[in-house]
């Protein structure tokens, strides 16, 4: 064992580490333990799933608050989901069991009484979500110097959860606050299994503070990895056919994990597994763990994973961070994951205590029925499968982070946390402890004063007679509910009609004129009222897609551009399946003899065309919107439609392909910006509290956030 951390540790870590038979202090803890114990800096740990990443933060940090004992809350840990919180109270609870340092979870399941204990007795470790800092930022702010003076460190666990989404940034608005309360600057630790530019993670994690980041580079060992990608033609979900056959195999007898893409795909995947267990008279040892799910049941999946026996469970992200569920067999990704990272953080599920890393993918299309376009006889998820696995064997490349320039919606809601917390402040006071926030740096003082104004005359802000701001009749109603303190929102959806008859919703429609996919059929738009958050539909032909929104289901342009290179290289990997290396040798030759390897735009019939454009979901988004905003009317395009991120169906009236081939490409001269292709009349409403924010606003923040020339003009570059 390394002797000199080791030697560095309290004395009842080191018992801990004995009794537990460790042989050695991993590097990451070893590097832990150098930084926390010889600097004063941040720490960002980036390192495999089951590393010993967790312990690495805690020991030597436990080590200082046992040195010195801390006079109130010594040691903030934030968590992105409840169950990870509860999972690991429950290991340092057992860490803890012979030292005098008080360990307290505290989200939405903890009881009263419990949090009543910490509030009398503030010491220890916190574990919490950032919903909950939110309430006690709001709650208890005459109370926040008692309970977190003497903070010394906050953990941010799984950051890469956090960076570049609406919830991360709340997070950098909680412990800037917090340290304005405090008035000092506790040091952070990040952990995450997967980053790919440090840098950015890096500044993120310093944000708002002086002090640098040190990153250690932890040499990770030779991990032997098992993947292989199976394709299967299926004419209906819910039979059982040979896809779900092999699926049933390939879990059978296993602790397995299955991930996929969404709710739906999750609960199918059980329920056919049941109906196979249950005609060859098998254990049922099936389970579903999504966000839907009742947390006795999540629970009950979860300890069915610890367990010994074999289990399976069907997820979407929730199982994705670092609960412990023990050692499993295999993981099963059904279709492509959106990301490398996510499909890193799911590889690392499995091959734990030394065994190789088990991966299958298992990508579906509709059995075909001979009338398919070029387009939709693409394998899409399959080659997307193949990109990523193939961008991190070949780079070891993984999406970079990009945080919102405009978050309006948290720009609303930490504008009310603070006037709720505080009572009242004059206008100056207020915009000074809002736009120094750090996440705030590209919102002007005009537009904040435009905010201001806008919520003054709806009521969610009132000016008291001394020129005061405090909050609203109309915004306390909304401002003193639970809800209030999560800034991601439950349901922002659009009732989508046929006449009288609701079909279901969506989150962001497309404009007028163009279709989208929902309960198995395709439509068409006809009106937008934006006041009911209504669509007018009716059904048509042929097909398309309702992925429009950027966030978790966001493909980077680089996987769009590696899954061209699968069409086209002469290449055989090694992890392709019978069915998928049939299934990819057919997609080359079609795809060969259309010359997509030469043309981005190709005649279907008619005066039907469709566009290639190997963008991500971004850069696809401005595409679209350039055809609708901008030159529609003047190449008389007919309709708009397609699959996001892949394809873009167009129907042209009298203009030639050659004329619309002129004109999507002069987009790389022309001198336009997101804004451009933004129109007048709209304003996106995509976040929580979008509702309650100025249309122009919501016009530029979509058009900074949502649209991205530069990577189209670049990608353009490639045709």
């Amino acid at each position: 064992m390394s002797q000199q951390p080791f030697n560095r540790l309290a004395p009842f870590i080191q018992d801990y580490i004995y009794t537990h038979g460790w042989t050695e202090l991993r590097q990451v803890q070893i590097e832990a333990c150098r930084i926390i114990f010889d600097t004063n800096a941040h720490l960002l740990l980036a390192a495999g799933t089951a590393s010993g990443k967790t312990e690495a933060a805690f020991l030597p940090v436990l080590t200082l608050l046992h040195q010195n004992p801390s006079k109130t809350v010594g040691v903030l840990y934030i968590g992105p989901i409840k169950a990870l919180i509860n999972d690991q109270f429950e290991r340092l609870n057992d860490l803890l069991q012979e030292a005098d340092i008080p360990v307290w979870a505290w989200h939405g399941d903890v009881s009263s009484s419990r949090k009543q204990r910490l509030l009398k007795h503030p010491q220890g470790v916190l574990q919490i979500t950032p919903e909950s800092l939110e309430s006690l930022l709001i709650n208890k702010t005459s109370e926040l110097t008692r309970l977190f003076g003497d903070l010394r460190f906050v953990i941010i666990d799984e950051i890469h959860a956090f960076t570049g989404s609406e919830r991360g940034s709340q997070i950098l608005c909680q412990l800037a606050r917090l340290s304005r309360c405090i008035q000092k600057s506790p040091r952070r630790i990040g952990l995450s299994a997967t980053l790919g530019d440090y840098s950015l993670a890096e500044e993120w994690l310093r944000s708002g503070t002086e002090l640098p980041v040190i990153t250690p580079q932890i040499q990770g060992g030779q991990r032997k990895v098992q993947l292989a990608i199976e394709h299967f033609y299926s004419s209906d979900a819910n039979e059982l056919t040979s896809y779900t056959h092999y699926l049933f195999n390939h879990t059978k007898g296993r602790k397995c994990l299955i991930f996929a893409n969404n709710r739906t795909e999750a609960e199918s995947a059980i329920a056919s597994l049941r109906t196979i267990a249950k005609t060859q008279k098998l254990p049922d040892i099936y389970h579903v763990h999504h966000g839907s799910i009742s947390a006795s049941l999540r629970e009950t999946a979860e300890a069915a994973m610890r367990g010994n026996s074999p289990a399976v469970t069907a997820a979407t992200v929730t199982l994705e961070l670092g609960i412990d569920i023990g050692q499993l067999e295999r993981v099963i990704q059904l279709n492509a994951p959106f990301s490398v990272s996510s499909f890193l953080q799911r590889l690392g599920r499995t091959g734990r205590r030394g065994r190789p890393a088990d991966m299958r993918f298992i990508c579906t299309e509709e059995e075909p029925s001979g009338e398919e376009s070029l387009p939709e006889q693409i394998p899409w998820q399959m080659l997307q499968c193949i990109a990523i696995i193939q961008l991190y064997l070949e780079e070891r490349w993984i999406e970079p982070i990009k945080p919102p320039r405009y978050p309006l919606s948290l720009l609303y809601h930490q504008t009310m946390s603070i006037l709720a917390s505080v009572g009242e402040l004059s206008p100056p006071a207020l915009a000074q402890q809002v736009l120094t926030l750090p996440i705030f740096t590209a919102i002007s003082s005009e537009d904040f004063r435009q905010l201001l104004h806008y919520l003054i005359d709806i009521d969610h802000i009132e000016q008291t007679e001394k020129g005061g701001l405090i909050v609203g009749i109309t915004a306390e109603k909304i401002v003193r509910n639970f809800r209030f303190y999560a800034v991601f929102s439950d349901s922002l959806e659009y009732s989508v009609r046929d006449d009288s008859r609701e079909i279901g919703s969506i989150v962001m429609p497309p404009p007028p004129g163009n279709r989208f996919a929902l309960a198995g059929k395709t439509w068409e738009i006809r009106d937008v009222d934006t006041k009911s958050k209504t669509l007018w539909v009716k059904p048509v032909d042929g097909i398309a897609s309702t992925s429009w929104r950027s966030g978790s289901g966001s493909i980077h342009t680089k996987v769009l551009q590696r899954m061209r290179r699968v069409l086209f290289e002469d290449v055989d990997y090694l992890y392709l399946q019978n069915g998928a290396k049939e299934r990819l040798r057919a997609a080359r030759q079609l795809t060969k003899f259309f010359r997509l390897d030469k043309e981005t735009i190709l005649l279907i019939d008619g005066k039907n065309y469709c566009i290639f454009p190997w963008a991500g979901t971004v850069a696809y988004r401005t595409l679209e919107r350039f055809l609708n905003v901008r030159v529609r009317e003047s190449l008389d395009i007919r309709r708009i439609g397609g699959k996001s991120p892949y394809f873009l169906t167009i129907k042209l009236g009298k203009n030639t392909v050659e004329e619309l081939e002129a004109e999507i490409l002069s987009f790389c001269k022309k001198d336009l910006t997101g804004e451009d292709l933004v129109t007048s009349d709209e304003a996106q409403k995509l976040q929580k509290y979008d509702k309650f924010i100025p249309n122009n606003l919501l016009r530029k923040a979509f058009a900074g956030d949502y649209l991205d020339v530069e990577d189209l003009r670049q990608t353009m570059r490639t045709w």
